[in-house]
């Protein structure tokens, strides 16, 4: 692939952007679509290669491109979470065309986006959670990602919204605590009714109707408060979480010096309350005993992909100016 553009891809489980850069970093053109994630579809990764195979040549087309003329690219996927799921996914990128790319699961992409370094480790804590790790040499890891029961992903709006759900419940039935959660989660299921509780909430998470951002809003309020109940809850994820960041750190040749750590997704970014965001801070700092820097991530995403297919195709780190040229751009 020896061409004057660069395609970077996010691909998330509800939406994927496609971006097409020249290599002076000038934004050449853009595609908003749905999921191109092989778990949102029956057919799995032949919907994968069908959805990004046509927006890509969609994308490369109607600038009278191919993809012979892209010098690399970048895929940040949702659902590339373990080698197997990544070797498809390789499979899917080199039949649409690409031979020189990098593809991993869409944490990575906080990284290349909210780094100046291009390293570091992200965080992500959103509707789920899952941590990835980029090292100076390059190297790459990625913990969780595949459930709470199986990798400690005990973080993420579902997660957080359930526990409060279990919580109230336990005082109900279970000789659990009492909690100031209780009154207002009845209230946003409509009931006063304990014995229609857990009967209105399962019929929420089915329906998908549950509210989980109510729910997270009102844990944090509520361990802000003092709420014994909701303070277990948040200090519980807030140390799993970090057990997955310096879990991935000390598994990569950082050195001594201070590493990035990139806090993305809605948990960590769009919650009013600081509550879980310092208590994560808190955790990581005590178990690394080393200089960290966290930083919220405000760039979009997407802007890594492009970030990092430009590093491909220069073959090596960008300068400050052509990082804030695209990163302006995709914003």
């Amino acid at each position: 692939m020896g061409g004057q553009y660069v395609i970077g891809v996010d691909g998330g489980n509800s939406k994927t952007d496609y971006y097409l850069f020249d290599l002076d970093g000038g934004l050449v053109d853009h595609i908003r679509s749905g999921t191109c994630s092989h778990e949102q579809y029956p057919d799995s990764y032949e919907s994968s290669y069908r959805v990004m195979n046509e927006q890509i040549t969609l994308l490369l087309s109607r600038n009278g491109l191919s993809v012979q003329d892209a010098a690399a690219g970048a895929f940040g996927l949702a659902g590339a979470d373990i080698p197997a799921q990544k070797k498809r996914l390789n499979e899917v990128v080199e039949r649409i065309g690409f031979t020189r790319y990098a593809l991993d699961n869409d944490s990575f992409l906080g990284i290349k986006a909210a780094s100046q370094k291009g390293y570091g480790i992200c965080s992500i804590n959103g509707s789920g959670v899952c941590t990835g790790g980029i090292s100076p040499s390059g190297r790459r890891l990625q913990v969780g990602g595949v459930g709470s029961e199986l990798s400690g992903d005990e973080g993420g709006g579902y997660y957080l919204g359930r526990r409060v759900i279990r919580a109230i419940y336990d005082s109900f039935y279970r000789l659990g605590p009492e909690t100031v959660m209780t009154a207002p989660v009845m209230e946003l299921l409509g009931t006063r009714d304990k014995t229609l509780f857990m009967e209105l909430a399962l019929e929420a998470i089915l329906a998908r109707t549950l509210p989980y951002t109510e729910l997270v809003t009102l844990l944090f309020e509520s361990a802000e408060s003092g709420d014994l109940v909701a303070s277990g809850i948040v200090d519980h994820s807030a140390r799993q979480l970090a057990y997955s960041t310096v879990g991935c750190m000390s598994h990569l040749d950082f050195g001594d010096e201070p590493v990035d750590i990139i806090m993305a997704g809605s948990v960590w970014v769009k919650a009013a309350s600081p509550v879980m965001r310092d208590r994560y801070q808190q955790c990581v700092t005590e178990l690394t005993g080393r200089d960290c820097r966290f930083v919220l991530l405000q760039e979009p995403p997407a802007a890594g992909a492009v970030l990092w297919a430009l590093e491909l195709a220069h073959g090596g780190a960008l300068n400050t100016e052509l990082r804030k040229k695209i990163i302006e751009a995709v914003r």
